[in-house]
C-alpha cells in the first residue's frame, strides 16, 4: 500500500492558499485546508472543488492563533487523515496604519496572525516530522519580511519575526532531514483583493505583471521536491516587471 501523506495549509484562502492546496493535492497528498471558522463555508467549497477534480481534500476550520486548537488539529490529521509530510503557513495579515494610529490591539492581533500562529504550526508539525525523520515546512513571507515601510509597522514586525522563526527552525531541523523554507512574495498577487482595488488589473495580468497564485504554488511543490544536497531556505518570487 502506498504511503498516505497530507499537506497542511494554514491560511487556505481564495487565492494563493487555495492554489497551494490544489497543487499538493495533485501530487497525491490529502490537502488539509485551514481558515478561521467564520470562513467555514468557503473552506468547504474549496475542499469540494479539489475532490471534484479527483483529488483528496478536507476542510478543517480552525483559529490558528489558539494553541490548544492547533495541537488538536495536528493530532486529528495524524490520527484520522494521514501523516503530515508538508506544512505551509500562508496567513497574510497585511494592514496599513500610521504609527500614531496603530493601536496595541491591532499590533498584537497582527503578530498573533502572521507570526505566533506560524510558530504554533511549526512546533506541532515538527514534533511529528522528527519522529519520521523527514518533512517540509514552508512559511510565506513578504517584502515586509526584510524591510519595514511607512504605515506597515505591525505587518513588518510580524513578518520579520516569522522570517527569524523560519531561520531558527531551518538551522535546528535541517540537520535532522526536515526542510524548512521561507518565501519572499514581492509584488501584487492576482487575488480578489487586487481585482477589487486595482483598476488596471486586467492589463497587468496580460503583461504578466502580477504574481499568479498557481505559479507561486508550483514553486512550493518544487521546494518540497528538492534533493537534500541542494535545499533552498529562502526563495523570492516577483513578477518580471517588479522593481526591487
Amino acid at each position: 500500500m502506498a504511503h498516505k501523506s497530507a499537506c497542511l495549509v494554514i491560511g487556505a484562502g481564495d487565492d494563493t492558499g487555495a492554489a497551494i492546496g490544489r497543487a499538493f493535492a495533485r501530487e497525491g497528498m490529502t490537502a488539509c485546508l485551514v481558515r478561521r471558522p467564520r470562513h467555514a463555508d468557503a473552506l468547504e467549497a474549496l475542499a469540494a472543488s479539489i475532490r471534484d477534480d479527483g483529488h483528496e481534500a478536507v476542510a478543517m476550520p480552525t483559529d490558528a492563533r489558539d494553541e490548544e486548537a492547533m495541537i488538536a488539529l495536528v493530532e486529528r490529521i495524524e490520527a484520522d487523515v494521514a501523516s503530515i509530510d508538508v506544512a505551509v503557513f500562508n496567513i497574510g495579515a497585511n494592514v496599513r496604519f500610521p504609527i500614531t494610529e496603530t493601536t496595541a490591539r491591532v499590533y498584537h492581533k497582527v503578530w498573533e496572525m502572521a507570526c505566533f500562529s506560524g510558530f504554533l504550526m511549526g512546533r506541532e508539525v515538527a514534533k511529528k516530522m522528527l519522529t519520521r525523520g523527514h518533512g517540509t515546512i514552508i512559511f510565506t513571507g513578504a517584502t515586509a519580511s526584510t524591510r519595514g515601510r511607512e504605515h506597515l509597522a505591525a505587518f513588518a514586525g510580524a513578518k520579520a519575526a516569522l522570517r527569524a522563526l523560519a531561520q531558527s527552525m531551518a538551522r535546528e531541523l535541517g540537520p535532522k532531514n526536515i526542510h524548512v523554507a521561507h518565501t519572499i512574495i514581492d509584488g501584487a498577487i492576482d487575488s480578489n483583493f487586487i481585482r477589487e482595488n486595482v483598476p488596471n488589473v486586467d492589463a497587468l495580468r496580460e503583461e504578466d505583471a502580477v504574481l499568479n497564485p498557481d505559479h507561486i504554488a508550483q514553486n512550493y511543490v518544487m521546494l518540497h521536491k528538492q534533493p537534500r544536497t541542494a535545499w533552498t531556505h529562502e526563495l523570492d518570487l516577483r513578477p518580471w516587471k517588479e522593481t526591487w
